[in-house]
């Protein structure tokens, strides 16, 4: 049965059904094909498996969430954006454009998840977005929008751009504690929801028990070598030579 999560600027049943659709579109399988897509490196699990005394199984589980959890990113891009279509009040969630919009109050908010994320070219080409915005519509307020910032904050975001530094005080770097409160008009709703987060994942999960995680990498990998060591230099290395002689 699934609890009242009592968060007030969005229902029991929306944040369930977008925490539900988070959580469904995560990847939670990875196969023996999938794991040497890019060719795993073997000598660095040897190195990672002997430096941090674990066994060489712990060293390629490492990996396998690792991989995984790289391919989850974007699922948790997906969770910050879309929350807002959920907001009313003219927030919308656009195909084009930018990442949450309100026409009606004319903001315009790209979202990132952590400020150190962007690189140089990145930051450039965004702003440049946001100046052409303000150029369309003068009374627009852009804003980059960071969910992991350095701390809570609402400046005017300051840039070099041409060799030259530049900013504009409708041009803003926002952490996202800073966005819900614009958005939902409370300053706690972030951290409400960071609170009941947890909750309304249990919910999910007890909901559908097949959200669970398939890793088949080490039966796989058994199954050629009982050697897990001898398998992955195998993996990598079966055409180099000398490798031959691990295959007698």
């Amino acid at each position: 049965m699934k609890h009242h999560y009592n968060l007030g600027f969005i229902s029991d049943d929306a944040i369930f059904e977008h925490v539900k659709l988070t959580v469904e579109s995560y990847r939670r399988e990875i196969t023996l094909e999938q794991f040497n897509e890019n060719i795993v490196d073997p000598i660095k699990l040897t190195f990672d498996s002997k430096v941090y005394g674990k066994t060489i199984q712990q060293a390629i589980e490492d990996e396998c969430f690792r991989q995984i959890d790289k391919s989850n990113s974007n699922r948790i891009g997906y969770f910050h954006q879309y929350l807002f279509k959920y907001a009313g009040n003219g927030w919308i969630v656009p195909r084009q454009g930018f990442d949450v919009e309100n026409n009606n109050l004319h903001i315009y908010a790209e979202l990132k998840n952590k400020h150190n994320t962007m690189n140089s070219a990145s930051s450039q080409k965004t702003y440049m977005k946001m100046q052409a915005k303000l150029l369309d519509d003068d009374q627009a307020i852009c804003y980059l929008v960071e969910a992991i910032s350095a701390k809570s904050k609402d400046d005017t975001w300051r840039i070099t751009l041409d060799k030259k530094p530049r900013s504009h005080n409708r041009i803003r770097r926002m952490s996202m504690d800073k966005f819900y409160e614009l958005v939902f008009g409370d300053p706690d709703a972030f951290y409400k929801l960071c609170m009941a987060l947890p909750l309304i994942i249990e919910d999910v999960i007890k909901e559908n028990q097949l959200l669970t995680i398939s890793n088949t990498v080490y039966d796989e990998l058994t199954k050629e070598h009982s050697d897990l060591l001898t398998a992955l230099y195998l993996l990598a290395f079966s055409t180099y030579e000398g490798f031959e002689k691990l295959m007698k």
